[in-house]
């Protein structure tokens, strides 16, 4: 098995391909969001559909790049986290004082 460095480097990391949300409702929500989907699309003519679908293509743009930023903020509050825990370490160590 490959470490986690090496299919970072190779580019055979895609984080945002795992990500599928746990919660009970997400299914349920995305169904729902089709079926409101197709009654929009027997309502509306073919150039107010496109219209709607280029405005959710849009929203869905922009939802991913605040999802991008929210992995990379949290990256990095996750890695300075991790550098304050190990470089402050000698605190918890007991009768090595110098």
């Amino acid at each position: 098995m490959k470490s986690i460095l090496e299919e970072l480097y190779n580019g055979n990391l895609y984080p945002s391909e795992l990500i599928v949300s746990k919660d009970p409702k997400y299914r349920p929500l995305n169904k729902r969001i089709s079926e409101i989907r197709a009654i929009w699309k027997k309502k509306l003519s073919e150039d107010e559909y496109n219209q709607l679908e280029t405005l959710l293509d849009l929203r869905s743009q922009s939802s991913s790049m605040e999802a991008t930023e929210s992995f990379v903020c949290g990256f990095r509050l996750g890695a300075l986290i991790m550098i304050e825990v190990l470089s402050g370490k000698e605190e918890f160590l007991r009768g090595e004082e110098e």
